[in-house]
Formats: C-alpha cells, sequence, structure tokens
C-alpha cells in the first residue's frame, strides 16, 4: 500500500504501509485521503486523525523513517530522526522516500496524506 505524505507549500514524501501491524495499516489505508495540523515532538512529526482503534502489536521503540499509529492520542506518526515514541505505537510502515522533508515542519503546517 503505496501513499504520499505532502507538506503543504514544502514538499512531498513517499511511504508504503506494511504489514507490521496489518490491521491498523488496512483502516488507515481505508480512510485516506486525511489532512492534520502538524505537531512537533523532538524528531517526530504526528497529528490526529479519525480514528479509534486500539493496540495490535504494540512497540515501545522507533526507528528514523517509521510510520506509526499511537492508539492513546489517536495519531499518525512519522519519526524522522532518533526520537522514541513517548509511550507504545503501531508501526505501520516506513517512509522511502524525502525523509528530510520532516525536519523542515514547524507547527500548524498542513499534511495530506493520498493513496498512491
Amino acid at each position: 500500500m503505496e501513499i504520499e505524505i505532502e507538506v503543504v507549500g514544502k514538499g512531498v514524501a513517499k511511504a508504503i504501509l506494511d504489514d507490521r501491524n496489518p490491521e491498523t495499516a488496512t483502516k488507515i489505508y481505508n480512510i485516506l485521503p486525511l489532512e492534520g495540523e502538524a505537531l512537533e515532538w523532538q524528531d517526530e512529526v504526528y497529528f490526529t486523525i479519525p480514528l479509534v482503534s486500539g493496540y495490535e502489536n504494540p512497540s515501545s521503540s522507533s526507528e528514523s523513517g517509521d510510520l506509526s499509529y499511537w492508539p492513546p492520542g489517536y495519531a499518525f506518526c512519522i519519526f524522522f530522526g532518533n526520537t522514541q515514541p513517548v509511550s507504545e505505537v503501531n508501526h505501520i510502515g516506513r517512509i522511502t522516500e524525502n525523509l528530510e522533508l520532516f525536519s523542515e515542519v514547524s507547527g500548524d503546517d498542513t499534511i495530506l496524506l493520498r493513496k498512491v
């Protein structure tokens, strides 16, 4: 499942949703396109999405490029550096192109998620 993540006015990254948490990844893919206002926490960009879902195969660690869903905050998360999740997340995919885009994100930037 290929997607694009656009930071409006700054660029587009490509990503793939994978099988680490297939139910969560499929739920998110099925509700695309989505739009949200960026929030920042260290080397992570995230925003609330209209999905209420629990933990599937939770992880307390992340790698640069991970895409994740954070159940307590109903949030889509993009990890672009060494930051670790504040609590467990469901990893749902990886950035495949233009990861460096997310270091340019500032709070309140609009992010668009869409199917390719």
